[in-house]
């Protein structure tokens, strides 16, 4: 049984739940989404198993999750890119918010979601329980595309993508 961190909303731990219920009940809690560029610019989406507790067969960022009790986001995040990608790479922290969204199967996500942005320009080794598919798109192309075809990708990506356009524009690779 996975547990998440719950979090206040300056990101103080004031607890642990157990992960589906914390999506049930709309808990806010700590999780961390990763974005990979590659050297032209291109970020690696990663499409979501169909089977997925929610929001299966979307395309969303890189790779996202949530931190265990006991673990930083830093070996969370490493941790992960592995499980889910087949790799690992540097990645830095760049900023965090909080949101609140309804999705499918009656769960939300109420997140205090930390972003990381790495840089790898290899072929992921999915984790086939996890994701279906993967693809570099140039980060404009996505942009437009994530407009005219919001239901093909995850809320989340749908909410920080505006973000992470302006951290783009400000740090040019």
């Amino acid at each position: 049984m996975d547990y998440v961190i719950l979090v206040d909303e300056k990101d103080n731990p004031v607890g642990n739940e157990e992960k589906l219920e914390a999506h049930r009940q709309g808990k806010l809690h700590r999780a961390f989404s990763i974005y990979v560029f590659n050297k032209h610019g291109q970020l690696m989406l990663q499409k979501r198993h169909s089977a997925k507790y929610h929001s299966g067969g979307l395309w969303t960022n890189t790779c996202c999750s949530h931190p265990r009790p006991g673990e930083s986001l830093s070996e969370a995040a490493h941790r992960r890119l592995k499980d889910e990608m087949g790799f690992d790479c540097e990645l830095k922290e760049e900023f965090s918010f909080v949101y609140n969204v309804k999705l499918d199967k009656g769960l939300t996500e109420h997140e205090y979601l930390h972003i990381f942005i790495g840089r790898f320009d290899g072929e992921p080794i999915l984790n086939p329980e996890e994701a279906e598919g993967w693809k570099w798109m140039d980060f404009k192309e996505l942009c437009q595309d994530m407009k005219k075809n919001t239901q093909a990708y995850t809320k989340w990506f749908q909410l920080t993508i505006d973000r992470l356009a302006q951290h783009v524009e400000s740090h040019p690779r």
